[in-house]
Formats: structure tokens, C-alpha cells, sequence
């Protein structure tokens, strides 16, 4: 499910419904137009007639003890998003757009205070029974008391949701005006109130919840795979959002230990399609007499959508990363350049903004719409936002970094630590300085090694501890570490996720975002100018004034970007002629009897 990856605002384009009152429509978006009208047949980047049938195999790392994706307790599955339906879903090719799923219209008054979908009627669950106002009320409901913290954050200004019509709902917002809200509520997954008429909803379970979507729960073996099969009545099998898509008859997803694990069990054509994350792996991992004869592939895929950040991010609720200079000292002890070349086999750019890849990086000088918005904050903000364009810091990729140290030692010289016996001391309690990095990946820890020994010449002590996802999503959860790797997406209408991110509100929020504890009051307001913007000048000005707050905070140390995707799969598949501009699009591949066969008659070759 892509909720929360992308946040989306609404600009109804429909002719109006009583004009200067409110807007009906089968869509929303913000950058200026609905790509397909109503009455489109389906989306440019599928193949419509997709033969349906087969079983694609998936992989994933760790384990799973619960089926229920909402809640903030256990480990749910992969792949539920299949099960579960939203009132409305959006297209690949567009940053920002919504078409009616569960919905079959969106209507919004002109000052946007509320939001009211009409249901289809034809919608249904799994069993039959129809998708009624009362389950969407009782879902929102649920998620908004019971439901993960970022599920309560995203619906924060969704105040109250009321039934209008016999398939009617209508959400009305608080907090003033929030340009998005009409479309986030339309993410609002719809689960059946009856269902849960004997549960708690906020408790964890195996047994599976009962859906609407295009596939239901087959088989599971807690911990170890889960089997989803395709819904042959499914009722939205024929919309146009849906058409083209869906086409395997089974996707299985099995559990590794780890990646390592996973990638020889992937060359051994135990799953089929694999998203590759490591460079090494992709530069040296995938060679194999089956890549040679062309029965498995590599390819690159475009990727346009913004990359958002990623970085190792410190966490302010420890004493020792509360003074600014000590972050920014830290910080030099990531050698991009050098990493780069020797790690990374060249294949990255270097990270500099929360919104990488986007109009929305800051660049340059704050222009005049974005000191509207900082000036208030001077003297409580680094002076830096107002004079300079943020850089990370940069080597000359020898491995050798003089400058970085000594720029590195003059900052923490300046906050008054000193060295002694080969140890850097606090200047107050005397303590030396020493933090932990907590990591999933062990393939990060090639990574972290040069940071440690970069530190150890300034004094400081840098220790690693790789766990396994149980314990690190635990840990992460409870903010029980020094420093994590820390990856958030973004889309090009940030918006109320933000809060998540970044919002003091959120900073103690167990199972929140803000992994770093950022309490400030410049950043607040500043995530309320982001929701409240009244257009994409406005919006892109506010994102820019927040990332150049985030930026010389040294809240994190921000790491690399692809702007591709890393694809190896088993050439089992056929896909339509155009791949979508935000993704690779793989739930609209289908299994190609042809290929299929030439695939099977390929490895049995091999085996003789």
C-alpha cells in the first residue's frame, strides 16, 4: 500500500456541482490537472489485456507475527496492502494525483472545510457483504484512537467523519486551512466494522482480517512466508485504475535471515524479482552462470520521483549530540568521496537536502518568499540559513581527510572539549565521547568503519551494533539508541507527513518518525506553512525554508542518492511498453507463458 509514501492536496477539475459552493469529481490533484479524465479506460502504463495467472515468488528479510498492518504492536507481513482497499488510490505517472477506488467521487467546498466521498455500490468485501458509510466511519475512528502513531499524525486535523447519504461520508477538518486534507483522507483504508465487532482493534492477530482487495490471504507460515491468491470475483477488478493490474494468480513472499541469505537463495531462483539497495552487490553479487546465459537480469529503471533523505540521524535525546557544533564536528567523519570511489564503485550522488531530487531542495540564497517565513525565527535558527547555501562537508577522496579533521577539531575545540589520555572529554561532567550506531544491514558496516577510525584520531568512540529487525524495529521504536540510519520519502506535495518527520508533538511519540527528537519552534511553523500553502509557490518556499533549517541543524549525516532503480528478476516476465515515471511498475508485469517456458527449459539444461 502507498499510503504515507506520497502526500497528496487537492485541485478539484470537474465542472462544478452548485457553483461557488462545491466541486464533485472522480480525481484530485495539485500541480495543475488531472492527467485522465473521467470516463478514462486505464492507466497509460499498463498493458490492459495482461494475461492473468502464475505465481511470482518475493523475498523479504526477518520474520512477521501479525496480519494486522494499522496497529503499532508486531511485526505485520509483507504485502497485506493486497487485502485492503482505500476510498481512493493513486496513479504511477503523476507526483500528485487521486482517482476514486472505494470512492466514486470526491466533493469539496470552496474553503476546503471539509470532504465527502460517495461510495461505489458495488464495492464489497471478501465475503460478499457491501462496503458501507458505517465501516469508513468505524475505520477512521479506530486508526485515529487505536491506530499506529503515524496513522493518528497523519489524520490529526480530520476531526470528525459523519454520514450524509446512504453512501455518503463526509469528513470535516479543524486547525484551519490544510491544503491536502481532502485527498490524505482519501488514503483511508475501509475495514469492516462487523468484523471487529468482537476484537480489539489495537491488539496484534494471525488470523487474517477480512479485505476487499485485489488478493486475500492464502496460506501463512508465521514468520517464515505468506501466500496471498487472487480474488477471481473481485469486485474492482474492471475500473479503470485497477485495469491491467493485479495479474499474478499467487504472490508468495518468503523471509530471509538477512541479505546475504536472501541474494544466494535469489541466484538460485528461489524467488524472481529482487530490488537491490547495496552497490557493491550490484557491482560484484549477481554473477552467476544463469546471468551469463541471460535466464536472470539487471537493468536500471529511471526513477523521477524525489528521493527525499537519507542519512545517519543523531538522536538530540542524548546529552551529548545537544550542542549543534559537536553534530557538525561528527559529521566530517562521513568521506563521501572517498566512499564513493572505493565502496560504491561510483555509482552515487552525494546527499544534501530533506527533499533531494525535487524543486522543493533548497539551493542558493533564501529569495524573498523564503525569509518571509525565516525572519521571525532569527536568533533562534542557525545564522547560516539566512547567508549560506548548505554543502556537506567534502574531501578530495584520498582517504586522507587533514581538512576534515581539522575543521572537525576547531568546532569541537570551540564547544570546549578537550582531549586527554587519547580520549575527548565533555568540558563539564568529564565524560569522554562515545556513541553507538545501531544497524539492520550488516553490509553498512564496510560504511561505518573509516568513520570510526576518523573519529578515533578527534578522541571520540564510535561503536557499531548490528541487530536483527525484531530487536532494531523495537529499539528504533523506543528511540533506544546513539545514532540509526534514517530513511524518509518524500513526494512533490509534502504535507501533514511532515509533522511525523519533524513535529515536536511527535518527538516522544513512541513509533513516530522524528527518530532525531527535533523540538523546535521554527520547525513547527514551518511544517504548518507546508500544510497551509495556498499554492505551489507558496508550498515550494515553505519546503525550501524548512530544508534549509534541517540542513544547518546537522540534525543527520546525510548520506547518497541513485536516481534509478536497481532491478535483478528471472526473465519470466512480460510489462508494457512504458514503465511509469514514479516507479518500476511491477504490479503491472505479468508472467509470459513463452518466457516462462524458455526459463524452465534453460535451468533444467543447466542441471544436466
Amino acid at each position: 500500500m502507498r499510503i504515507l509514501a506520497a502526500v497528496f492536496a487537492t485541485l478539484l477539475l470537474a465542472a462544478p456541482v452548485r457553483a461557488q459552493e462545491t466541486t464533485v469529481a472522480h480525481g484530485t490533484s495539485l500541480l495543475g490537472g488531472l492527467k485522465y479524465p473521467a470516463g478514462f479506460a486505464h492507466f497509460d502504463y499498463v498493458n490492459p489485456q495482461a494475461p492473468k495467472g502464475g505465481t511470482v515468488r518475493l523475498a523479504t528479510i526477518g520474520a512477521f507475527d501479525s496480519l494486522h498492518p494499522y496497529v503499532l504492536k508486531g511485526r505485520p507481513a509483507a504485502g497485506l496492502g493486497l487485502t485492503f482497499e482505500t476510498l481512493m488510490t493513486s496513479s504511477a505517472d503523476e507526483s500528485d494525483s487521486f482517482y476514486g477506488l472505494i470512492a466514486e467521487s470526491i466533493e469539496i467546498p470552496q474553503d476546503r472545510s471539509w470532504v465527502a466521498f460517495t461510495l461505489r455500490p458495488e464495492a464489497r468485501f471478501h465475503d460478499g457483504s457491501p462496503i458501507n458509510v458505517e465501516d469508513v466511519i468505524f475505520t477512521f475512528e479506530m486508526i485515529k484512537t487505536k491506530g499506529h502513531p503515524l496513522y493518528r499524525g497523519y489524520y490529526t486535523d480530520v476531526a470528525t467523519a459523519e454520514k450524509v447519504g446512504p453512501r455518503k461520508v463526509r469528513f470535516h477538518f479543524s486547525g484551519g486551512l490544510n491544503r491536502e486534507l481532502p485527498a490524505i483522507t482519501g488514503q483511508l483504508p475501509v475495514l469492516p466494522k462487523a468484523y471487529f465487532a468482537d476484537k480489539d482493534f489495537a491488539k496484534t492477530t494471525l488470523e487474517p482480517i477480512l479485505g476487499s482487495g485485489p488478493y486475500r490471504i492464502e496460506a501463512v507460515d508465521p514468520g517464515r512466508s505468506i501466500t496471498y491468491r487472487r480474488v477471481a470475483d473481485y469486485w474492482g477488478r474492471d475500473l479503470p485504475v485497477n485495469r491491467g493490474q493485479h495479474n499474478y494468480e499467487r504472490i508468495r513472499y518468503d523471509y530471509y535471515r538477512d541479505q546475504t541469505v536472501a541474494l544466494e537463495a535469489f541466484k538460485a531462483h528461489a524467488y524472481d524479482f529482487r530490488s537491490e539497495n547495496s552497490s557493491k552487490l550490484w557491482a560484484t553479487g549477481y554473477a552467476s552462470p544463469a546471468r551469463e546465459k541471460g535466464l536472470m537480469r539487471q537493468e536500471l529503471f529511471p526513477d523521477a520521483s524525489p528521493t527525499g533523505f537519507q542519512g545517519f540521524v543523531f538522536n538530540l535525546r542524548r546529552d551529548i549530540f545537544r550542542d549543534r557544533r559537536v553534530r557538525q564536528a561528527i559529521s566530517y567523519a562521513f568521506d563521501f568521496e572517498w566512499s564513493n570511489r572505493t565502496l560504491f564503485y561510483g555509482q552515487y550522488k552525494r546527499l544534501r537536502s530533506f527533499f533531494e531530487n525535487s524543486e522543493l531542495a533548497a539551493s542558493d540564497l533564501p529569495g524573498p518568499a523564503e525569509l518571509k517565513l525565516l525572519e521571525p525565527w532569527r536568533g533562534q535558527i542557525p545564522e547560516e540559513v539566512f547567508s549560506r547555501e548548505y554543502q556537506p562537508p567534502k574531501s578530495d577522496g584520498s582517504g586522507n581527510n587533514r581538512r576534515g579533521l581539522r575543521a572537525a577539531k576547531k568546532l569541537l575545540d570551540g564547544a570546549g572539549w578537550k582531549v586527554k589520555g587519547g580520549k575527548l572529554l565533555d568540558p563539564e561532567s568529564g565524560q569522554p565521547l562515545e556513541f553507538e550506531i545501531l544497524l539492520v544491514q550488516p553490509s553498512f558496516e564496510r560504511i561505518v568503519l573509516p568513520m570510526t577510525q576518523f573519529l578515533k584520531r578527534l578522541g571520540i568512540t564510535l561503536r557499531t551494533r548490528t541487530v536483527d529487525t525484531a530487536q532494531y524495529q523495537n529499539r528504533v521504536d523506543r528511540f533506544d539508541f546513539d545514532m540509526v540510519g534514517w530513511r524518509i520519502g518524500q513526494s512533490l506535495s509534502p504535507g501533514n507527513e511532515q509533522r511525523d518527520f519533524f513535529h515536536s508533538e511527535f518527538a516522544d511519540v513512541e513509533g513516530s518518525r522524528n527518530l532525531v527528537g527535533i523540538k523546535h519552534p521554527a520547525v513547527d511553523a514551518l511544517i504548518a506553512a507546508i500544510i497551509a500553502a495556498p499554492d505551489r509557490a507558496a508550498l515550494v518556499a515553505a519546503c525550501r525554508a524548512l530544508d534549509r533549517v534541517l540542513q544547518w541543524g546537522y540534525y543527520a549525516i546525510p548520506q547518497f542518492y541513485l536516481d534509478a532503480f536497481r532491478i535483478a528478476y528471472w526473465d519470466r516476465f512480460g510489462r508494457p511498453a512504458k514503465q511509469p515515471d514514479y516507479a518500476v511498475g511491477f504490479g503491472t508485469w505479468w508472467i509470459d507463458p513463452q518466457k516462462d517456458a524458455r526459463l524452465k527449459a534453460g535451468e533444467a539444461a543447466a542441471k544436466e
